[in-house]
């Protein structure tokens, strides 16, 4: 297990923004909402068990349809491709890949699901690519585009495709922050006019196109700020090689607009005297600000100099509402102390400690909240569910709700002491069990 949420964070670019008082009404609201459909969630639980995931098609379909739209408006040419890394369930996949998106991966495992899903346009991105896994990409490179993070990577690339006789399509990955562990991603905008040089002499690599990508994006704040700079270094490259650059990939990192929710002991303010029972939060921005913000960007410093589409690679913003977590209440040893059947490896990391997500009692409903440690039943003090659950009461035999857990938390659950739920998709009023 992770020892914190920082072993994520720790790679964030985000601008750092003051956590404010989360409104409780806001907080009730989104609760009655999960409420309304109670039925449904304990339906799937009484039928396949608990812990358990439960995955809603309709909500992944609407935030694709969603994405697509808000960018799509606002710039004439734009393609969308799902992070993988942010849940990589097959059926999730799929369903995405049926909505019409696209696939970015970021390894040879993920590339075959992405292949089995049916996807033809994919984008592998990366540092590190095995030649194993770049060999795989040139076996599939009708559907493949390799975005290359390196010179040395380059080199290795060629000499893989030269060898099975054929060309593949690439791009290359800019760094956008040559500082610090963000060094790890891509080459640095100073050597980009290098790289195009030598990639034209690379007669099996084909390379057309730019990726970058910024993390932890609450506003477009970083996006467009290396977009201005990109626009810089593209002026400065010759006729040429602006010719070269038939798409420019601005990643991913859209934060989900309900923002960032924050236990009180992860603000600034629990560094006070003040000790209060107030939940906070990070605001975020709409996916149509972040849309028109980039455009606006876009026309104003990078269509000047190339004619290209644009690229963007969500991940948690499409799939973060959509999977749920159920789990059920085993003991109740005290008042406010209650431990439930999964444990924190379902999730892969100490997420509760830090961020805060409604706890649901979907058994006993009611929007007020009560003070209670819910924990796991990992054998380590850090299973932590929340400090609090949402209901009228709270006793063995009750069904919980951890909601919207769709990014970053199925990706990164692990085989640690208890077995992990099994999941469940909600499609059209009707259960199918996933394998």
């Amino acid at each position: 297990m992770h020892d914190s949420k920082s072993i994520l964070k720790m790679t964030s670019q985000s601008t750092e923004q003051e956590p404010v008082i989360f409104d409780q009404t806001e907080i009730s609201s989104f609760v009655s909402g999960f409420l309304q459909r109670r039925d449904v969630f304990l339906q799937a639980c009484h039928v396949h068990g608990s812990p358990l995931y439960v995955v809603e098609e309709s909500v992944l379909i609407e935030r694709a349809e969603q994405f697509t739209n808000a960018f799509c408006q606002v710039l004439p040419d734009v393609r969308v491709y799902y992070a993988m890394k942010s849940n990589s369930h097959p059926l999730i996949v799929k369903t995405l890949v049926n909505a019409g998106l696209n696939l970015d991966v970021s390894s040879g495992l993920e590339l075959q699901i992405a292949l089995d899903s049916g996807a033809t346009d994919i984008v592998f991105s990366g540092p590190g690519k095995t030649e194993k896994e770049l060999t795989f990409a040139v076996e599939n490179c009708d559907h493949t585009t390799v975005l290359i993070d390196s010179f040395g990577e380059l080199e290795l690339l060629q000499r893989i495709a030269s060898e099975e006789d054929t060309s593949v399509h690439a791009g290359v990955r800019l760094t956008t922050n040559s500082k610090g562990l963000w060094r790890k991603f891509g080459i640095p905008l100073k050597d980009l006019s290098q790289f195009l040089d030598t990639a034209k002499y690379s007669s099996h690599v084909s390379v057309q196109g730019l990726q970058f990508h910024t993390s932890w994006n609450l506003d477009p704040y970083n996006q467009v700020d290396f977009i201005a700079r990109l626009g810089d270094t593209l002026s400065k490259l010759t006729f040429e090689q602006r010719s070269m650059i038939k798409f420019i990939d601005i990643g991913g990192g859209f934060w989900p607009s309900q923002g960032e929710w924050l236990q009180f002991s992860n603000t600034p303010q629990s560094h006070s005297s003040a000790i209060t029972a107030c939940h906070y939060k990070r605001q975020s921005t709409t996916i149509e600000e972040f849309a028109e913000q980039i455009a606006q960007a876009a026309r104003t410093h990078l269509f000047p100099y190339v004619s290209c589409h644009i690229c963007a690679e969500p991940g948690r913003w499409l799939c973060n509402d959509a999977m749920h977590l159920l789990l059920t209440v085993l003991d109740k040893k005290e008042k406010d102390l209650v431990v439930t059947d999964a444990g924190t490896n379902a999730i892969g990391w100490e997420r509760f400690e830090t961020d805060y997500f409604p706890v649901i009692n979907l058994s006993r409903p009611e929007t007020i909240e009560h003070k209670c440690s819910v924990l796991g039943s990992l054998c380590t003090p850090h299973d932590v569910w929340g400090y609090s659950y949402w209901g009228t009461d709270i006793q063995p035999g009750d069904v919980l709700m951890i909601p919207t857990q769709g990014a970053y938390t199925y990706s990164l659950r692990q085989e640690f002491i208890k077995p992990l739920p099994a999941v469940v998709m909600l499609e059209k009023k009707c259960l199918k069990e996933l394998d």
